[in-house]
């Protein structure tokens, strides 16, 4: 899925704050902090681990999960869209 370290670098590519990611997303500004409180993967509502990761895809963001290969090698991370393709 994604790590909270993931979705605090994907916010910053975006220049966005929590509470823009809350609107783009649907989910609530503590839903968004709690998300990024986490230790590791987040866990929480699948379908509100869905609409999270639908609102960064909308918004340009590539979520590259451990093991998928980039253009800098293999691991965990993110990237905005067209950026390296």
């Amino acid at each position: 899925m994604i790590s909270a370290g993931q979705l605090k670098a994907a916010r910053a590519l975006l220049g966005i704050d929590q509470k823009q990611l809350a609107e783009l997303s649907g989910l609530s500004l503590p839903t968004i902090q709690r998300m990024e409180g986490s230790e590791g993967v987040i866990r929480g509502n699948v379908d509100s681990l869905m609409k999270l990761l639908d609102a960064l895809d909308r918004a340009g963001i590539i979520v590259i999960r451990p093991g998928d290969v980039s253009d800098a090698g293999a691991g965990r991370g993110v990237r905005l869209k067209g950026d390296g393709m």
